[in-house]
């Protein structure tokens, strides 16, 4: 599925007719309207981001003039539009096992700004699967600091990337108690704080769906000791691979968080599952940041002549794939982007993959010991991984940009199958 951009000059002549308001969230206004397959979509967090800023990688599903389309219960099946809870458990654990009956742990969502309704908001989405009530033991919302209250400012985009966080975390692990630390900006100094306040609140995975570029501009080096302390400490930290196709994107490029890149993700004839490359996915070589030890030539020949003609000399994005295409989409409710009133959303993006990863992990009670979670990646695979080996380009090099048999940059080692790569 080819993801076509409308354009900002197109964007502002439908605006000038419709206007900004009920019709159009505050988060999308300005942002290209994009097409998958025949599904229009819309960036939630603005691409136009200061140096050392974070940007979010959620897609809302939105009509040709970017009202965002309201997924509310089918009345003969009662049932949101996009994938649910079960539709996803089918997927990724492969029938085998129940989310429901499995142990969870502490899963921390790191995003920026404020949520007032996050508690709310969820406590529907829950309700809606049948994933029990989320009580004061189940969710907490804290600060950077892990105060709760005084909650940063509202932000409509940042608001929404967090109802999609928490909906695939409590999608995949019903039983994880989940902490939402909301840092008062979008600059890493303020998101790096918040990951580090993550570990010390106790959280065995650390979900994060927003990064920046993969450059100096990032104070990369001000901002990756958080994500190191977490893992060497035994943390599963999740990172977002992007979602504008090839081009490294720093967190998911640090050697210390699982890369999660994005897929198109639809039913069999025979009722199984089937993905293929997300062309919207990030994938790319660090500038960076070295190339782990783990991260191996040898093993993966498949990194060999695939960046401009030569090895990658440093860190692959990505290490392994979700469903992420808003073709695909997921079921979400929260903020509609007009004013505080909450609706049944549909999202994409990378955004949807690494919570719903970090998820699967916190079935599992976090990664397995003595291993970083990307190391444990690499070193168990294709253990417990189905392969994509399919799909459109994300950019126009050359393999760095396409699914292969083995590894590939756009969608790493493959997608879950159970929790076995964990």
């Amino acid at each position: 599925m080819i993801v076509k951009v409308l354009g900002k000059t197109a964007l502002a002549i439908v605006a000038s007719f419709i206007g900004v308001g009920i019709g159009m969230g505050a988060a999308q206004a300005g942002e290209p309207i994009e097409r998958s397959g025949n599904v229009y979509h819309q960036a939630v967090c603005s691409r136009e981001i200061e140096p050392g800023e974070a940007r979010c990688f959620a897609h809302i599903r939105v009509d040709a003039h970017g009202n965002p389309f309201i997924g509310n219960p089918d009345s003969r099946t009662g049932t949101p539009s996009g994938y649910s809870p079960s539709s996803l458990w089918s997927a990724y654990f492969g029938g085998t096992q129940t989310p429901l009956t499995l142990g969870g742990t502490v899963v921390a969502i790191v995003d920026a700004y404020g949520y007032a309704n996050a508690a709310s908001d969820l406590a529907v989405y829950r309700a809606q699967y049948g994933l029990g009530p989320c009580s004061t033991g189940c969710f907490k919302q804290v600060n950077q600091t892990g105060v709760s209250g005084n909650y940063p400012r509202y932000n409509a985009g940042w608001a929404q990337e967090q109802a999609l966080d928490l909906d695939m975390v409590s999608a995949m692990c019903p039983k994880c108690s989940i902490i939402l630390v909301e840092a008062k900006s979008a600059s890493f100094s303020d998101l790096n704080a918040a990951v580090a306040e993550a570990a010390v609140l106790g959280a065995k995975v650390i979900s994060n769906s927003y990064g920046g570029a993969d450059s100096a501009s990032t104070n990369y080096d001000v901002a990756e000791p958080a994500y190191k302390n977490a893992a060497k400490a035994g943390v599963a930290v999740t990172a977002s691979a992007g979602d504008s196709g090839y081009g490294a994107q720093f967190p998911a490029t640090s050697e210390y968080t699982i890369a999660v890149g994005g897929t198109s993700l639809t039913t069999t004839s025979n009722g199984g599952w089937s993905n293929i490359v997300w062309s919207g996915t990030g994938s790319g070589c660090s500038s960076l940041i070295a190339q782990p030890s783990w991260q191996s030539y040898t093993s993966n020949p498949n990194m060999y002549s695939t960046y401009n003609g030569t090895k990658c000399p440093n860190r692959v994005e990505t290490d392994i794939s979700a469903v992420a295409d808003p073709a695909t989409r997921v079921a979400v409710y929260g903020p509609s982007g007009s004013g505080t009133r909450s609706a049944w959303l549909v999202f994409g993006g990378t955004s949807v993959a690494s919570p719903l990863i970090g998820g699967m992990i916190g079935t599992k009670g976090g990664v397995s010991p003595g291993t970083i979670g990307p190391e444990h990646i690499w070193t168990n695979a294709p253990t417990g991984l189905n392969d994509v080996t399919g799909g459109p380009t994300n950019g126009t090099c050359v393999s760095f940009c396409s699914a292969q048999v083995g590894y590939d940059a756009p969608s790493g080692n493959g997608t879950p199958s159970g929790t076995a790569a964990f």
